[in-house]
């Protein structure tokens, strides 16, 4: 059995691939609205039965046997990675549910940046590779270790939350875990307007500025910049790794963002004997939490 499926329960969409487990190839994709709504009742909250019909279609794709399901979502999954044991806030229902029971197949559950990390460690930017990081850049900043050629998730599933490290212990922004002056805080496209004094709304609109040269867009984006820099090689020392992978939406910024982040990693990072991080962009995009799920299946 090659072929496993692997489903990602994000906010708005919910994107499902039937995948060769051996080489990545993508045999068949949907996607559907998650349908999350605010009273988790069966009118207005059906992602579960989204999931489900998703699961049946791609099933319905092939005449082999599945190796199993694997699910991406947010939140914390449980340590044996069959259900997701901690997302307050919304999605009800979803804490504690068994999606084996209700789809009736084997399914591992993970959270979905580390789902990113197995995209890429498997089929991606870190194949091959024993240790990397991974960071994804966008309204927040997550991420997923990868330590001797597994996803490292720690203890209560916790590791990988790379974004909520700090590059500003005096702030008086706490982020949503309660860290002061994180790196989410500082490059994730939520504190936009807060970082350039209402003036930009979006990381999108901080990149036209920057590119027109106009100096409030450059000392911001900038700023944000160099205190990624810092962070990525904090990060190389405590964890060595050989390849950092960036992804998520802020990455389409593309030399905006590469070139004078590679300027400032340079001065910053520590190279005994010459030893030198390779800073990559994230192979996958919109369907790695789907095809990292269904990779979670070989871990």
């Amino acid at each position: 059995m090659s072929q496993a499926i692997g489903i990602d329960l994000g906010g708005t969409r919910i994107k499902g691939v039937l995948i060769d487990s051996a080489t990545g190839v993508i045999l068949h994709q949907l996607i559907s609205p998650t349908g999350d709504g605010p009273t988790g009742d069966s009118e207005s909250s059906n992602w579960k039965q989204a999931i489900a019909d998703t699961a049946l279609s791609l099933n319905q794709q092939t005449n082999e046997s599945i190796r199993g399901i694997g699910l991406s979502a947010p939140g914390l999954p449980t340590p044996d990675n069959t259900a997701i044991a901690c997302m307050p806030g919304r999605l009800k229902g979803l804490e504690g549910f068994d999606w084996s029971a209700y789809l009736g197949k084997p399914v591992r559950v993970l959270n979905d940046a580390h789902a990113a990390l197995m995209a890429e460690a498997r089929f991606g930017a870190l194949k091959n590779v024993q240790h990397g990081l991974m960071l994804t850049l966008g309204t927040g900043v997550g991420g997923g270790l990868l330590l001797n050629g597994h996803l490292y998730q720690g203890f209560f599933q916790m590791a990988g939350h790379l974004g909520h490290i700090t590059v500003n212990a005096d702030s008086v922004h706490p982020d949503i875990t309660n860290i002061p002056g994180s790196l989410e805080d500082a490059i994730g496209n939520v504190t936009v307007g807060r970082r350039s004094f209402g003036r930009y709304k979006t990381t999108h609109e901080l990149v036209d500025g920057y590119r027109q040269g106009e100096p409030l867009a450059t000392q911001v984006w900038l700023t944000s910049i160099r205190q990624l820099a810092v962070s990525l090689a904090s990060l190389a020392n405590a964890f060595s790794p050989e390849i950092i992978v960036l992804g998520g939406g802020i990455m389409q910024a593309d030399r905006a963002l590469l070139d004078p982040l590679r300027t400032f990693f340079d001065l910053f990072e520590w190279r005994p004997a010459d030893k030198k991080t390779t800073l990559r962009k994230a192979y996958y995009e919109d369907w790695a939490g789907a095809i990292g799920a269904a990779a979670f299946l070989n871990d």
